[in-house]
């Protein structure tokens, strides 16, 4: 593999520096930027005093770091846009763009690569510093979400209820597959029954694909096709990323794990993963083969079940198409910190056109009903 440059780290943290990956808007040039700051400016100043929880804000280690970078560059660029900074860098982003509060969430793939005691350790060492480190020092700005260690189904289970009620943490967050198997594979079932009875929902970010995937879907023998990773961007935050976590979703819904646990709750990113695209074509065709295997009409799942968050992509259409299909009650503010830029996202919000009550019910209202805690007023 070339060594990389600049450009090509840019490139590559959105596939393999795991996150959301950088937005459209982020990448901006300069001279757009210049020619739109005016009019950004005044709408911005719409709305100033709206309170912000971030539900998808991501973080990581040196022990991550190490785990899943691709080597030392990487891992310095990954540090240089602050992914491991959980102090005074990151609530300065946070106090600059109006973002009261972060819920955090370890970086793609987390421990999900790591089985057997090692890997339930090192969620539970990481959860722990979590709750020792930034939230105990900052516990007005830091909420977290579990690491779960999922290739050990029950230890996952009992880790989810030990982080919640002794850290106060807020669920739990899983990244893509698990070993080639998703969350309605019979083996999870005993974390999907811990969440529904501790109350708490289920982040699904996305994840990179298993290899055999990978190698049909998005690699190709031509090694001009894999300069700057363009192969991984291509399987990630490029395009795969937000197939894998909507096909996850019909998963759950059309092989019955609502059926069997009616209360769990599911949070997606990334203002539905594709799901407002594709969301008439989804209970449309697939509503008459569900319509004796399952108990509710598959569209009713989408409501009952699922919360969606605007990480990474500040977007008035998007949200526009997404509110046309899921409640406002349902959809709740995000970031996707560092790989997109808070105050770019908090004052693209502010200058979206809706009513003040709907305003507040994405920015944070929402977050305090699903999460049970209100908001710190700065």
């Amino acid at each position: 593999m070339k060594p990389m440059g600049r450009r090509g780290f840019l490139t590559a943290s959105t596939a393999l520096g795991i996150g959301a990956g950088v937005s459209t808007h982020a990448l901006l040039s300069e001279a757009t930027e210049n020619e739109t700051s005016d009019k950004t400016s005044d709408i911005s100043r719409r709305d100033q005093d709206l309170p912000f929880i971030g539900a998808e804000e991501t973080f990581s280690t040196p022990t991550l770091l190490k785990l899943n970078s691709i080597d030392q560059d990487h891992i310095a660029f990954l540090e240089g846009i602050g992914l491991s900074d959980l102090g005074q860098r990151r609530i300065g982003d946070m106090d600059a763009g109006g973002l009261n509060m972060q819920i955090l969430s370890a970086h793609t793939p987390s421990v999900q690569n790591v089985s057997g005691r090692r890997g339930i350790d090192l969620a539970h060492r990481l959860n722990r510093q979590l709750a020792d480190g930034p939230i105990a020092k900052y516990p007005d700005r830091f909420k977290a979400f579990a690491t779960l260690p999922l290739q050990s189904p029950e230890a996952a289970a009992d880790e989810l209820e030990r982080s919640v009620r002794e850290d106060g943490f807020l669920g739990a967050l899983t990244n893509g597959h698990i070993a080639k198997k998703y969350l309605d594979h019979p083996d999870f079932e005993p974390v999907l029954a811990r969440a529904v009875a501790l109350d708490v929902p289920i982040y699904l970010h996305p994840g990179y694909p298993a290899d055999d995937v990978f190698k049909i879907y998005y690699s190709t023998t031509r090694s001009t096709y894999t300069e700057d990773h363009q192969d991984y961007i291509f399987s990630g935050s490029g395009y795969g990323w937000h197939q894998e976590v909507l096909i996850q979703c019909i998963r759950m819904i059309t092989y019955g794990v609502f059926d069997r646990f009616p209360k769990l709750k599911i949070i997606i990113g990334h203002m539905g993963e594709g799901l407002p695209f594709y969301y008439e074509r989804i209970v449309n065709d697939m509503g008459g083969p569900t319509e004796d295997s399952l108990e509710k009409p598959i569209a009713q799942y989408f409501q009952d079940n699922f919360w969606v968050t605007t990480s990474a992509f500040p977007q008035t259409e998007l949200l526009a198409l997404l509110l046309k299909y899921i409640s406002v009650d349902r959809v709740m503010f995000a970031t996707d910190y560092p790989f997109a830029k808070i105050k770019e996202q908090t004052d693209w919000f502010r200058g979206v056109d809706m009513p003040r009550e709907d305003k507040e019910k994405i920015a944070f209202r929402n977050a305090e009903k699903l999460f049970r805690m209100e908001v710190p007023v700065k």
